[in-house]
């Protein structure tokens, strides 16, 4: 099963229903459900998204957010290995090296986010929610 690393920003357009965002997200995570794709995450996204969310929700609900959330997807540790490459890394944006490193360590070849620029020295493929679903979509709708 292919599996993507997906970043935080995208994540927070299904959580949050981020317009006009949150229609290839859902559509993303749908695939995860499914058990077509295998999604991970940093622990990193975990915090951040509970920061994120509890600004917009109360502190229940956006614990329930990411309880659902948590079925759904591999949640990857942060180590002192990725923070040591992302503190020597060409990254413009630390959390994004963070991110970027995650996915690299553990043997995970595309990342799915919205911020492609950030992610200009990325050796592997880099894509948005929208980009990532082209192929899927039309496997689905030539069956």
């Amino acid at each position: 099963m292919l599996e993507v690393f997906v970043d935080t920003d995208v994540t927070l357009d299904l959580l949050s229903q981020r317009q006009p965002f949150y229609i290839h997200s859902a559509k993303l995570f749908s695939a995860a459900e499914r058990g077509e794709i295998k999604i991970s995450i940093s622990s990193l996204s975990f915090s951040n998204l509970n920061y994120i969310l509890s600004k917009q929700y109360s502190a229940t609900h956006s614990i329930d957010i990411l309880r659902k959330l948590k079925s759904i997807v591999n949640v990857l540790s942060v180590t002192e290995r990725e923070i040591a490459l992302a503190l020597v890394s060409d990254f413009k944006d630390f959390e994004d090296a963070i991110q970027y490193f995650s996915a690299i360590e553990n043997g995970i070849r595309i990342i799915i986010t919205r911020n492609l620029a950030d992610y200009q020295t990325s050796s592997i493929p880099v894509m948005t929610a929208e980009q990532f679903l082209i192929p899927i979509t039309q496997t689905s709708s030539s069956l």
